[in-house]
């Protein structure tokens, strides 16, 4: 699908949609625990219906109504046929872990997308732990073993998923489970979530300071009504909407929550836009913005909004911690080095860091290299430039079904199948 964003101004208040993260992280939790439990508020996207799919697929029963899901967990069986993650990291990897402990052999295929993206550590991993995990073809194979645990080091710098994987394995290990990162984990944030999930449904993992060494504490998973909080990476175009074009109010998000991404209100502010919070409604107005440094370490799902911003900003803007970017659902160091140059804005790239000189971009066909985080930040400087097409604009339902519908009622000029 092909849209077109013609120059808008973006104004009016939205309320986000729930956490992707929790809502994947909360099913997971609940699949693991006996009896009935409550995911209240989930997210309702392409990848947390894989999530969903694949947990049915083994046994978990999920009944979903419009704002809750009753999940009833704690009996797994084989998996009858291939379970199919389709461009859900987390599912994909998160799964690989739970099928440690699922009766026969299961077999994880990803979409032709995600099995670009790495998954090598978790498999290592939980092979040091004696579970006979292997790559056929692009599938991830798990035989069924008993889960005894042990101790068992990984990379922290890959991605977070890996470690938070062998976390929710903690409980469920026969002589427990020590985790040791070997490099200081990047996307903190993320693990944090993990920890304070899995503490919701009983768990409580002793965890260093650091974030570097887990260990478990045995105790048994209990069902949980779990509330599923708004989600701050979607937010983030919400919020740059305002800042870049007009005035937005953004509502259902938690002032105090772990989210790393929860920083793109002290960025915008740095940049100059108008920031302001009174309960948990977040205002971000126009104004002229400022070039930035950055590090995005623990929120590198920021850099397409905080990139497309900077492109109005007239200067040059650095942003670092910039290289697990290039394994998302693309390669977004080079999506956007390519989207903004078509839009005549000079990028530098270097394995670490981003530059980009800002000042006055022009409309330009953009592809979304099938990414939605590509794809709904590209539309924003569409909307602050006009004449814009978006390529392959179908993928904003991985994390965001109604951006396009959401993004017509802030104003914006948006034609589709052009």
């Amino acid at each position: 699908m092909r849209v077109r964003i013609d120059k808008s101004k973006l104004q009016g208040k939205v309320i986000v949609p729930p956490s992707k993260s929790y809502t994947i992280r909360s099913l997971m939790c609940a699949a693991l625990t006996k009896g009935k439990s409550s995911i209240i508020n989930p997210l309702i996207s392409d990848d947390t219906e894989a999530a969903g799919e694949a947990l049915e697929k083994v046994g978990i029963k999920i009944d979903k109504n419009n704002d809750r899901w009753e999940v009833t967990g704690g009996r797994f069986h084989a998996p009858e046929g291939d379970i199919y993650c389709r461009d859900s990291a987390a599912t994909l990897r998160f799964m690989t872990a739970l099928s440690c402990i699922i009766p026969g052999k299961c077999r994880l295929v990803p979409s032709p997308a995600l099995a670009k993206r790495p998954i090598e550590p978790l498999i290592t991993a939980l092979n040091t732990l004696k579970i006979k995990c292997y790559i056929e073809d692009s599938a991830i194979v798990v035989d069924e073993s008993k889960f005894w645990g042990g101790n068992v080091s990984m990379t922290g710098d890959v991605s977070s998923q890996f470690v938070s994987s062998l976390l929710f394995l903690c409980p469920l290990a026969e002589v427990g489970l020590n985790i040791r990162l070997t490099t200081p984990p990047e996307s903190a944030p993320y693990i944090e979530m993990t920890l304070g999930c899995l503490k919701e449904f009983g768990i409580d993992i002793i965890a260093s300071p650091t974030l570097q060494f887990f260990t478990s504490d045995f105790r048994k998973y209990k069902p949980a009504d779990y509330k599923v909080e708004g989600d701050w990476s979607t937010a983030s175009y919400l919020l740059a909407a305002g800042a870049m074009t007009g005035r937005t109010e953004v509502t259902g998000l938690n002032l105090n929550s772990i989210q790393g991404d929860r920083v793109i209100i002290n960025l915008l502010s740095k940049m100059g836009a108008s920031v302001s919070a009174k309960k948990d409604i977040i205002t971000a107005a126009n104004s002229k913005l400022k070039p930035i440094r950055a590090d995005l370490t623990d929120c590198i799902d920021l850099l397409p909004t905080i990139a497309v911003v900077a492109a109005l900003a007239n200067g040059q803007s650095r942003f670092y911690g910039i290289r697990r970017a290039r394994f998302k659902e693309s390669n977004r160091v080079t999506a956007i080095k390519e989207g903004l140059g078509k839009m005549q804005v000079e990028v530098t790239e270097d394995d670490d860091m981003l530059t980009i000189n800002g000042g006055k971009p022009v409309g330009a066909t953009i592809d979304s290299f099938g990414d939605h985080r590509i794809a709904m930040a590209f539309s924003l400087l569409g909307a602050a430039v006009g004449d814009t097409v978006i390529e392959g604009a179908e993928c904003v339902s991985k994390t965001y079904t109604h951006f396009w519908q959401t993004l017509e009622s802030l104003g914006a000029k948006v034609e589709s199948n052009v």
